[in-house]
């Protein structure tokens, strides 16, 4: 099922390349080295980039002995630019001799955050204060710090305006602006522009990432809706983040890790060039391993939510009744023949390993890019709308292609996801086996231009995207599975200068679907910038989120079966009872002992919309004070409601057998209706028929419901001095319903305030950096799929230490929850505690 995705990638690449490389006309080119210091005491700075003004591809980043090398440089007059937070970034103008050799020192300053360059808002690298959108940029010290818990979205999580929602260690759901999930996918992430997205259920698998943080040049997130470039799912945002190329990260790296929670970390990389500069390889691999905050919950008496979540809530965890009980433990785990079903024994721990391999061809004016790697999670929960699952082993390999150059850039890619029967994702709630094998293919061509002597830049592309998606009946109906379904979109955005200080931005997306109509996506703004400091903009957006497969298409267990043996035996015993003599015994509900309780998809849902007005300020109010303010209101209607009963017409209610006269089959289902309702309310409303003609109890998805929403981020950063700064953000949010299906719980699973605060140090002169820093929640309700309650108030301390031993060698303590409170962010999801890890890293 991979070869005809992946050979029409390769037909469509093989196709575009070779007519995008035909115009870069052969020129001289030349070899640029240099060594760079701090000015003063002529230490060497790591970590500092360099590039070409006007060449994309140019760019190296010094070594742990601050040298660089910058090869296949267009000879004649150049620019380059040398940056690195916490110095004064540098233009050197040049005229660009083969063997020639630029030495550079730069001053430390305050970090100048109106100057970081980001590239998710506009798909074009922009000053931040410039773009047309709520961004915010990850530090390359936090992505550093980060490294070692192998938790990549904890490095966003001080970012204005994100919600975090984590479960477990390596399960997180990353959202912004409301509505939150358990498998969140309104935010569209990225990694070298290939969606990380899981193709049956559309979320991020956050442990199976295939890189370190610190190998991420950068990790960019835009709040607020993004479909008018981005397309389907960047409904609440995008996160957009880049690895390091091979010439940016010459040289090799180990980084060792371990300690609480039985964790170990283990990931290295090499990289360097061949055939004088002009090929780049960088391979990279790790390993982690830990144990779980996740419990099981298989006692007989349903009460082990209750007692798992009362170091949260102490007294107040009494509020929670009795639970589902969960059909297996974790594994590892067994009953040990415990007749209250209590599971004892060794988890089995969370396992990760990864491994990568890249390849670059650079030439003068545009880079040629194939990439590939896989990595695998072992023994993972996920929580769902339907329960939890453990993932007891998922493979996912991937392969990549791209060539960019400054005007046209051309990439595609092949993720793939298995887990099979021999090592399947398990419902903890049913017991049941359940198989993926997908495959997402993607192809995409953007280009730009400047006309009108600068004044007007366009962007342009198109894409198109297949999903293969199987579960071998376990997931999916035989006849709904097996699926080929393809994605087709083009988009294009203009920016207009009208004066020094005014720009006007339009964007807009078309994308059409088999499994959806075709949607428009439109963005127009205006930004106004009386100086290179500031800048205001007002947006509006529009954007769009599908249904994924579980919702289209899903067919599993909801619950054990219901026993109707009671009921039917009281309606023959009653004035009903003659006109069922025709029905045996035992059949008035097909197997009425035994009543199926199904989740099932629906195949006519629509998509979920939203519009969205923001007015936004970023500026430097001075050398050390950095401001935002982005305000918001919101619609978002047409949701995916939750599985609900009697919600879906595609199945109606439940009808008589034939065998009852037609006169009687009506008041024989209005007293079933009435039966069930003091003792079933949900087989009351949800009692039906299959497609074969069974009974069952369906509870399955529809659209409905209106919300408005609105609130405001803030978020400041004062640099106190050149070593130390402090951040903080604030957000307040608010929601009104006007409408919803009856029986689901529309909420916005997010907090109506929140707040972050960090201090950070970072020596310039003896080596150490350290940040504490502060999340501030308050409490809210939540409700999705079969888990809702109260997500109590949260202040969550972490810190990060780090030595710089000498140029190769660092040492670093980094502690998440560090005061060690009792709490979870989801509900349904696992009692989060204190973890604190050592690591060690070697440059060579």
């Amino acid at each position: 099922m991979v070869a005809k995705p992946v050979c029409r990638l390769v037909a469509l690449l093989s196709f575009l390349i070779p007519l995008a490389l035909a115009p870069l006309a052969a020129q001289g080119v030349a070899t640029i080295r240099g060594t760079v210091t701090r000015a003063g005491d002529q230490a060497p700075l790591a970590g500092v980039t360099i590039m070409v003004k006007g060449l994309p591809g140019a760019r190296t980043v010094t070594n742990a002995t601050g040298k660089y090398t910058l090869v296949l440089i267009p000879i004649g007059a150049g620019t380059l630019n040398f940056r690195w937070l916490g110095y004064a970034p540098i233009d050197q103008d040049v005229t660009v001799t083969d063997g020639m050799t630029v030495d550079i020192a730069m001053e430390a300053s305050p970090v100048a955050l109106a100057e970081i360059s980001v590239s998710t808002a506009s798909r074009e690298p922009e000053r931040i204060v410039e773009a047309p959108a709520s961004i915010s940029s990850v530090e390359p010290r936090v992505l550093q710090n980060n490294s070692s818990t192998g938790q990549a979205p904890m490095a966003l999580a001080q970012g204005v305006g994100v919600d975090l929602a984590q479960s477990g260690v390596t399960d997180f759901n990353i959202n912004a602006r409301g509505f939150n999930s358990s498998l969140n996918r309104r935010v569209l992430t990225l990694l070298d522009g290939r969606d990380l997205a899981i193709a049956f259920l559309g979320s991020q698998e956050w442990n199976s990432l295939p890189v370190a943080t610190d190998e991420l040049r950068s990790m960019e997130l835009v709040r607020g809706p993004g479909s008018a470039l981005y397309g389907p799912n960047a409904f609440a945002g995008v996160i957009n983040m880049t690895t390091l190329s091979p010439r940016e990260s010459q040289g090799g790296k180990i980084s060792v890790a371990g300690g609480e929670l039985s964790s170990f970390k283990a990931d290295g990389r090499w990289a360097g060039l061949l055939g004088n500069g002009s090929w780049g390889v960088r391979v990279n691999g790790g390993y982690s391993s830990n144990d779980t905050w996740t419990r099981s919950r298989t006692a007989s008496d349903g009460l082990d939510l209750r007692r798992e979540y009362a170091p949260a809530l102490g007294a107040d965890s009494m509020n929670i009744g009795r639970s589902s009980v969960e059909a297996i433990p974790l594994n590892g785990e067994s009953f040990a023949n415990d007749p209250f079903r209590r599971a004892f024994g060794g988890r089995k721990p969370i396992t990760v390993l990864y491994g990568t391999v890249r390849l670059d061809h650079y030439m003068a004016r545009s880079v040629l890019t194939a990439e590939g790697g896989a990595s695998q999670v072992e023994n993972e929960v996920l929580v769902t709308g339907i329960g939890r699952v453990q993932v007891l082993k998922g493979f996912k390999p991937y392969a990549r292609v791209a060539l960019n150059s400054g005007h046209f850039n051309i990439f595609g890619y092949v993720n793939r996801r298995t887990s099979d029967s021999l090592n399947p994702q398990r419902s903890l709630a049913s017991g049941a086996a359940l198989i993926e094998k997908s495959t997402i293919a993607h192809a995409e061509a953007q280009g730009n231009t400047n006309l009108l002597d600068r004044k007007l830049r366009l962007i342009g592309g198109a894409s198109f995207r297949q999903y293969n998606v199987n579960t071998e009946g376990t997931l999916m109906r035989l006849a709904d599975d097996n699926r080929h379904d393809k994605v087709y979109s083009g988009y294009g955005q203009a920016e207009f200068k009208v004066t020094d200080q005014v720009r006007l931005v339009g964007a807009a997306r078309y994308d059409k679907g088999t499994l959806f109509e075709g949607q428009f996506s439109p963005k127009v703004g205006v930004v106004f910038a009386p100086n290179p400091n500031h800048s205001f903009r007002v947006t509006y957006n529009r954007a769009f989120q599908t249904p994924n497969y579980s919702e289209f298409y899903l067919n599993a267990a909801a619950g054990a079966p219901a026993n109707f043996s009671a009921l039917e035996a009281g309606l023959r015993a009653s004035a009903l009872g003659p006109v069922l003599a025709g029905v045996p015994q035992g059949t008035l509900f097909t197997t009425s002992s035994a009543v199926p309780v199904r989740a099932r998809g629906n195949p006519n849902l629509g998509v979920e919309k939203t519009r969205s007005w923001e007015v936004g300020y970023k500026g430097a109010l001075d050398a050390q004070t950095f401001v935002t303010v982005d305000f918001y209101s919101s619609n978002i209607n047409n949701f995916v409601t939750d599985l609900l009963p009697g919600a879906n017409p595609q199945f109606p209610y439940w009808t008589a057998p034939p065998a009852v006269p037609e006169a009687f089959r009506p008041p024989l289902v209005a007293a079933v209706k009435a039966n069930l309702a003091p003792i079933s309310p949900l087989a009351a409303a949800g009692l039906t028929r299959l497609e074969d003609g069974s009974t069952a109890v369906v509870v399955s998805y529809t659209n409905a419901g209106d919300v408005d929403l609105k609130g405001v981020d803030f978020g400041l950063s004062y640099q106190f001095t050149d070593e130390v700064r402090v951040d903080a953000s604030f957000s307040l949010f608010d929601f009104t319903v006007n409408s919803q299906q009856l029986g689901d719980q529309l909420l916005p699973n997010t907090p109506a305030n929140k707040q972050t605060l960090t201090l950070s140090y970072e020596g310039k002169h003896n080596g150490f950096d350290a940040n504490v820093s502060g999340r501030f929640v308050a409490e809210y309700s939540w409700a999705a799929g079969v888990f809702a309650g109260r997500i109590p108030r949260s202040q969550t301390i972490n810190a990060a230490v780090g030595y710089q031993i000498s140029p190769r060698y660092r040492v670093s303590l980094t502690g998440t929850n560090v005061l060690d409170q009792k709490q979870f962010q989801l509900f349904g999801g696992s009692v989060l505690g204190r973890r604190l890890l050592v690591a060690v890293t070697a440059r060579f």
